[in-house]
Order: C-alpha cells, then sequence, then structure tokens
C-alpha cells in the first residue's frame, strides 16, 4: 500500500519504479490511517543498501507503514555513511519514547562466526530482545537476528564447517499457520549463514513446548519457528534478498581471501534467476498482517 518516508530518502525513486507509494510524514497526518510504526533494527554491512531490501517488501503489503529506522548505541558502524546514520536513525530508546513500535525486525549481521558474549553490542541487543517480548506484538529475527532471538530463548547456535549458502528447497511443514500456511508447499529460500541450530535442538525444544516449527529445508535445517506465544518469529535465511544478493556476497568474499567460501548453490553466478520473490512478498505481507491484528494499539 504506502511507506511513509522522509521527502528525500534517497531510495524513494527505486521505490516508486516498483509501484510502492511512497508519501511524506506530512501527508500521512492528513488521511485518516494509523501507519504500522515498524522498528527495523538494522546492523548488516553498508546498511543504507539494504534498506531497500526491506522496505520493498514491506511496501506490497495493503497495510501502511511507517519504518523506524534503529541504530545501537554500542556499534561502529564502520561501513555506513555517518550522515545517513544521524539524518535517518534513531536508538531504541528514542523510538520506543517517541510512540509504540507495533512490530519489530532484527536484521542480520556479519558477526556469525563469533559467539554472542564476544560481540560488543550483545548486552544491547538482549535488552532490546526483552523489551520487545513484553511490550512489541511480533518480532522478526533474520539470519543473525534470528539466532539472536533463538538464543534469547535458550536455543544455542553451532558453527557450520562450511558456509550455509545459496538458494535452498524448503517445505511448509504448517499448512494452517496465519503467516506461513498459504506459503507454497515447496518454496525456495536464499541463506547465507555461518552457523546456525542444530534440528535436533529445536525439535527438544518444540516437544517441550516452547517453539513451533513451520518451515524444513533437507540441506539447511529448519528455516523458520516460533515461540508458542507469538512473539518472536525467526527466519534463519535471508527471503528480502534481491536477485544478485548472494552474488554479490560471494564476490566479496572471494575479494577478501575467504576462498573457504563455496558458490551459491542453486544460483548461477552469471545469470541468477530469482525463484523466491512471490514467497518474499507473501510472507511480509502476513507478517504485517498479524502485527496488525494482534497489536493492541
Amino acid at each position: 500500500m504506502t511507506i511513509v518516508l522522509p521527502e528525500d530518502y534517497h531510495a524513494k525513486k527505486a521505490l516508486e519504479e516498483r509501484r510502492i507509494s511512497c508519501i511524506t510524514r506530512e501527508e500521512a497526518l492528513h488521511q485518516d490511517i494509523r501507519a504500522l510504526r515498524i522498528g527495523i533494527l538494522n546492523i548488516m554491512p553498508q546498511a543504507e543498501t539494504y534498506e531497500f531490501e526491506l522496505l520493498f517488501p514491506m511496501g506490497r503489503s495493503i497495510i501502511q507503514i511507517k519504518p523506524v529506522w534503529i541504530r545501537l548505541k554500542t556499534h561502529k558502524y564502520n561501513s555506513t555513511r555517518k550522515e545517513h546514520l544521524d539524518k535517518l536513525y534513531v536508538t531504541f530508546n528514542e523510538a520506543v519514547k517517541e510512540r509504540h513500535l507495533d512490530g519489530l525486525i532484527l536484521t542480520g549481521a556479519p558477526v556469525e562466526e563469533m559467539p554472542f558474549e564476544n560481540v560488543d553490542y550483545w548486552q544491547e541487543v538482549e535488552d532490546i530482545m526483552s523489551h520487545a517480548r513484553s511490550n512489541i506484538a511480533s518480532t522478526l529475527g533474520l539470519c543473525w537476528g534470528g539466532l539472536a532471538l533463538a538464543k534469547f530463548m535458550g536455543m544455542e547456535k553451532v558453527a557450520y564447517r562450511e558456509k550455509m549458502f545459496g538458494v535452498f528447497e524448503t517445505k511448509n511443514i504448517n499448512p494452517n499457520h496465519r503467516i506461513t500456511g498459504e506459503m507454497d508447499d515447496v518454496f525456495w529460500c536464499p541463506v547465507s549463514s555461518h552457523s546456525g541450530i542444530q534440528d535436533k535442538v529445536l525439535e527438544k525444544e518444540r516437544d517441550k513446548g516452547n517453539i513451533n516449527l513451520l518451515a524444513y529445508s533437507e540441506d539447511a535445517g529448519y528455516i523458520i519457528f516460533e515461540s508458542t506465544d507469538g512473539k518472536f518469529l525467526i527466519y534463519l535465511g535471508h527471503p528480502e534478498y534481491n536477485t544478485e544478493r548472494l552474488v554479490d556476497e560471494y564476490i566479496r568474499d572471494r575479494n577478501m581471501g575467504r576462498f573457504d567460501v563455496v558458490r551459491p548453490k542453486n544460483l548461477g553466478i552469471n545469470k541468477p534467476v530469482n525463484r523466491w520473490r512471490g514467497q518474499c512478498m507473501e510472507f511480509y505481507a502476513q507478517w504485517i498482517k498479524y502485527v496488525y491484528e494482534t497489536t493492541p494499539f
């Protein structure tokens, strides 16, 4: 439907070219619609280039969205322009002080190979997750963000011997679920991760009644699951990635001397083909609908 953005937002034209309606905050105030405030804790490298990849699927929802970009006080953003952060991003405390957040997204981060406790901003992320569990209708964790939510719930990640990298066939194992139920019975999911959670750990937590398992890949294991109270939704992949993103990551890693990183599986390097865009749109549309229906404000 519509995303509320600053008039001079750098990706506004690109969004409009993809048929996303963009309006300013002043224009939104003249409409009799309360936009959902979705906080986005964006700790991806080159944060400003990643913003489009999240705004595009959210902008395809029928519900008006006001993204609230969140920065960490304890993290040094080496690959993102300070001017961009200062202009668009706020701390989590500033975000919730202004007004309640209806939903929250925790993005991936290039720290999967480190123990959580060694990540300099881990305590701040823990504090944010603690607040979200009690005060926000739904928090969506992507890749490392999903691993962080799992860690918060007591599930430890393990390092892969080889990076899980590519586009993987994934089974929808709960066709009646309110968010993933109408996704295809089998769909494709981009994954780019050095760490994951063992199937046996997740199955044990399911049997204890702590989580619901939602999607499974023979190659990558359980990719989507949630806390049984519905507060945390974990997607250990990147459905929002554009067609070239995995190829760009592969080239980046090779240029950095990471020759241990294999080519992305099931994706051509020279002519990548997107087989996950439709499932991405469905997933984000249903998550936003769930946030809209469950937020108390």
